[in-house]
């Protein structure tokens, strides 16, 4: 990690943003206290499609119907 004063950083951001392309945090501090970090952006999210599964899953009629009376019975412990 890499800690310059603002000062610094105006005058060499090319550089900097460079280092923290490759990975190194680049601290900016201002009268040696640290107040902002300069890091590399990680992977951007992939976006949600849905209905990509449609037509690909099947459930069957009675999918949410009651369970059976002994299947009851062993979740709740009897």
């Amino acid at each position: 990690m890499t800690i310059v004063n603002i000062y610094d950083a105006k005058t060499q951001l090319s550089k900097l943003i460079e280092e923290a392309a490759a990975g190194n945090d680049v601290v900016i501090a201002r009268g040696g206290k640290p107040v902002a970090r300069l890091t590399r952006l990680g992977p951007a999210k992939r976006k949600l499609k849905f209905g990509i599964l449609k037509g690909k899953i099947e459930f069957s009629a009675d999918f949410d119907a009651p369970l059976p009376s002994e299947v009851l019975r062993q979740f709740e412990g009897r």
